[in-house]
Formats: structure tokens, C-alpha cells, sequence
């Protein structure tokens, strides 16, 4: 795995971008600037951010370009946008969001769980999904008569750059 401070996100980023106007043009929606800015900050950091967290970065961007100030309600409804397409996920123990990396198209495939590994340390996430997983949600709903409509698990440790730290010190 690459060391955190050694990722180019720039590659992220454009990903991200260019599966949500993918997604956006197939769905017949529009990815406005501001939604756009918004994805922009939680696809340039693998750690979950907050509200907050995005709007303070992009009023900072703003201040610096002499433009008007953002407020939380016009973060909040990008953030409930990019969720409702599923751009991003809301990671429930944080409080936070993350541009979804794993995505067809903006929906996850029937029968699939998605699972965020969750590190400690550093707080990145990584995403997965796994058919076996949502398989035994599916089975367990089933028998408690429960239909789930977001089957995510959240695990929460040390991701592999975190343990070499802390295996050399």
C-alpha cells in the first residue's frame, strides 16, 4: 500500500469526478459547480470529512479568490444530493462523508454490502463491497422479516501504513 503522504489525489479526484457526471447524465440530474466543489474535497483525501470540515475548505478557496462565503445549509444539501445519486457515503460513526470508490455508476449492486475499513490512527477509509456479506444481511433480514436499505458495516483499526508506524517505533 502507498504511504498516505506519497498519494497523488489528483487521480482520485478525476475519477470521482468523472463517474459522478456519468452518473448525473444518466440519471438526467445536474452536477452543479458547487455540488462539483463539494465531491472535489472528499475525493482529494481518503479520511472522511464533515460538513464543517468541507465548508471550511471551501470558504478558504473562496476567501482566497475574493468570493462570497458559503453557508452550511448549501453544504449540506450538495452533501444530500451526491448521497441520494450514491456519490458518497455518510460514515454513521464519524459523522462524516466520503466519495464512494466503489461505485457502478452511482449505485451499488443488488445483494452487495459495503463495508468501510476505518483506521484509528490516521482515519482513512477504504471501501468495499462483498456479495457474501450482503448475502447473510439478505438471509438475516429475512428471517426477522426486515428489509434493509442500506446494508453497510463500519470496522474500525489500523490500516497497514498506521501498523508499520507503529511495528518501527
Amino acid at each position: 500500500m502507498i504511504e498516505l503522504s506519497e498519494h497523488d489525489h489528483s487521480f482520485c479526484i478525476d475519477r470521482v469526478l468523472s463517474d459522478a457526471k456519468s452518473v448525473c447524465a444518466e440519471k438526467g440530474v445536474r452536477l452543479t459547480d458547487q455540488r462539483q466543489a463539494v465531491l472535489r474535497v472528499l475525493a482529494g483525501s481518503h479520511v472522511p470529512a464533515s460538513a464543517y470540515d468541507i465548508l471550511n475548505q471551501l470558504n478558504k478557496e473562496r476567501k482566497e479568490k475574493g468570493e462570497t462565503m458559503l453557508a452550511p445549509v448549501s453544504i449540506y444539501r450538495a452533501l444530500e444530493f451526491l448521497m441520494q445519486h450514491g456519490i458518497i457515503h455518510r460514515i454513521e460513526s464519524r459523522n462524516a462523508y466520503v466519495a464512494c470508490s466503489e461505485s457502478a455508476h452511482g449505485h451499488h449492486l443488488h445483494g452487495q454490502a459495503t463495508i468501510f475499513l476505518l483506521c484509528d490512527k490516521c482515519g482513512r477509509a477504504a471501501e468495499f463491497q462483498s456479495e457474501s456479506l450482503g448475502g447473510l444481511i439478505d438471509t438475516i433480514a429475512s428471517k426477522a422479516r426486515f428489509n434493509p436499505n442500506a446494508p453497510v458495516m463500519e470496522i474500525r483499526g489500523l490500516c497497514e501504513a498506521c501498523q508499520k508506524l507503529e511495528s518501527d517505533s
